[in-house]
């Protein structure tokens, strides 16, 4: 019966993930015939500013997949417990988050990291640890990869305000708007005890290396 079931499961996430391709196809059409340029993302001018947006597009869309398998991790040991209610909040506003990041992606035909593979497992892995740590520890992994997240797209942010700010509005305002759902993250961790995990300073300062070396490595590969 359990095989069955995994197998049902492996043909339904086959289904769902071609039915999600074929509609993001679908979905560039109207775009395209658009009277708009673009969407979001200015035409670069040049390879020089091709790189600096493919860069940005690359991290950010890596980092909203990294929080997501997170999320899974924590929901997968926390699912039914009380906490699993606010968990899954925060998971869904990342899933939205990372549904646009996949349409810009495609857009404006920027490859994603090649390391999604890894990202996939050891985001897991890290959400799925920390919450066997119980509620504080998970709370204090999405405190840890929420802060680094947004001082992430605050660097971001200043640096597309410092090139053009009207060039730039629109991605500047996506990049704004969820910058301020990780601080909301961030914040409803501290709520919820976060820093009454043992070892607190030491975990959250583990991750958020972790995250900048993550962060790096997306930008490049």
């Amino acid at each position: 019966m359990h095989g069955a079931l995994r197998a049902a499961l492996r043909d339904w996430s086959t289904a769902a993930g071609s039915t999600t391709i074929r509609q993001c196809l679908k979905s560039r059409v109207p775009l395209q015939r658009s009277s708009r340029v673009y969407s979001v993302v200015p035409t670069p001018r040049d390879s020089e500013e091709k790189d600096m947006l493919d860069r940005i597009l690359r991290v950010d869309h890596a980092g909203e997949y990294g929080a997501n398998r997170i999320y899974a991790g924590q929901m997968a040991v926390l699912g039914r417990s009380s906490i699993g209610p606010l968990i899954q909040e925060m998971w869904d506003q990342e899933k939205k988050h990372l549904k646009k990041f996949n349409e810009i992606l495609a857009e404006n035909r920027v490859r994603p990291t090649a390391l999604l593979p890894l990202w996939n497992i050891a985001g897991f892995v890290l959400g799925a640890s920390s919450a066997l740590l119980g509620k504080e520890g998970a709370m204090a992994c999405t405190v840890a990869v929420e802060e680094s997240i947004s001082e992430h797209y605050n660097s971001q942010i200043r640096a597309l305000m410092e090139k053009d700010p009207e060039r730039y509005t629109e991605l500047l305002q996506v990049i704004k708007e969820f910058r301020d759902d990780e601080m909301e993250h961030h914040d409803t961790g501290l709520e919820h005890d976060a820093e009454k995990v043992p070892g607190y300073w030491l975990l959250k300062n583990a991750i958020q290396l972790g995250c900048k070396v993550a962060i790096s490595v997306s930008q490049r590969v």
